[in-house]
Order: C-alpha cells, then sequence, then structure tokens
C-alpha cells in the first residue's frame, strides 16, 4: 500500500474552475453540485473557494456562499474529495479548519449536509428557523434567527 498525503489546502486560483468542475462530476456522479457552483459564481454569491492540491491536481474542494439573511452568515455551499481519496480523513480536517476559522473569527458557517460529517469536524447540530442545520462559529443563534440561502439553492 502506497501512502499519498495531499498538500496544504489553500484559495482556488485562477484556472482551476474546470479542474473543480471535474472533481464535483467524479464525487458527485453528476452535474448538479457543479451547476450550483456554477449559478453561485454567476450570481456573485461566492464568499470563497478552497482546494486541496496534490501533484498540480486537486482532489478536494469547498465553496462558501453568501447568505442573503442572516447577512454576515456564510453557507457551505458543496464539499466534495475525489471518490480515489475518500475514506481517508481529509474531508474532515478541510472542514475542520473551516469550523475553527467560523469559530476563531467569529464568523457564522451553515450547512444542511450530512450531520454525522459535519459534526467529527466540529460543527453542532442547531435549530434555527424551525430546521435542524450543522452550524460552525461563534453561537449565538436563535430561534428569531431567519435562513434565507442564495438563490442558486432554489434553482438546482
Amino acid at each position: 500500500m502506497i501512502l499519498r498525503f495531499p498538500e496544504f489546502s489553500r484559495d482556488m486560483r485562477r484556472g482551476e474552475e474546470g479542474a473543480i468542475d471535474a472533481l464535483l462530476h467524479r464525487a458527485f456522479d453528476g452535474v448538479r453540485e457543479a451547476q450550483l457552483v456554477a449559478a453561485l459564481r454567476r450570481a456573485g454569491d461566492i464568499a470563497g473557494e478552497v482546494v486541496l492540491p496534490f501533484q498540480g491536481g486537486v482532489v478536494g474542494y469547498y465553496a462558501l456562499s453568501r447568505m442573503r439573511a442572516p447577512e454576515d452568515w456564510l453557507c457551505v455551499a458543496v464539499v466534495a474529495i475525489d471518490p480515489d481519496w475518500q475514506g481517508s480523513g481529509h474531508g474532515r480536517r478541510l472542514i475542520g479548519v473551516l469550523g475553527e476559522w467560523a469559530r476563531l473569527s467569529g464568523r457564522h458557517v451553515v450547512t444542511t449536509g450530512p450531520a454525522g460529517f459535519f459534526e467529527r469536524a466540529g460543527f453542532v447540530t442547531a435549530s434555527i428557523d424551525g430546521a435542524e442545520v450543522m452550524l460552525a462559529g461563534p453561537g449565538g443563534a436563535t430561534d428569531n434567527t431567519s435562513l434565507i440561502y442564495p438563490a442558486a439553492f432554489g434553482s438546482r
């Protein structure tokens, strides 16, 4: 067995969009997630895109988008790990760094993604606006918080 370790995660660079698109197709066996990311980019709703590089390629990725409400919150649009790299904890570590950034920066990051995965990465389950979500950040979400996602989430 040959052990492989990706490089340090970093912001996506211009020109890597094609590699991200290919990764999303492989990881999700379809176009839905790639279409969501493309729609968020077109709308200017992307807050950040992070990659996990390996030898000139991309084996991991996540995109953050700006919430419409609360305006200072972010949401995880998509997380992908190349199928050949899944099961080794790379996704958990990638999202764990995001969760720690949210806590230290005082920014809320919300997702409706799989609870078990996000809990292992440091997110907590919260009931907000009548829905169960995963949340990272400073805490303080209340039942009075209203979550409004970017329009692209409804157009998938």
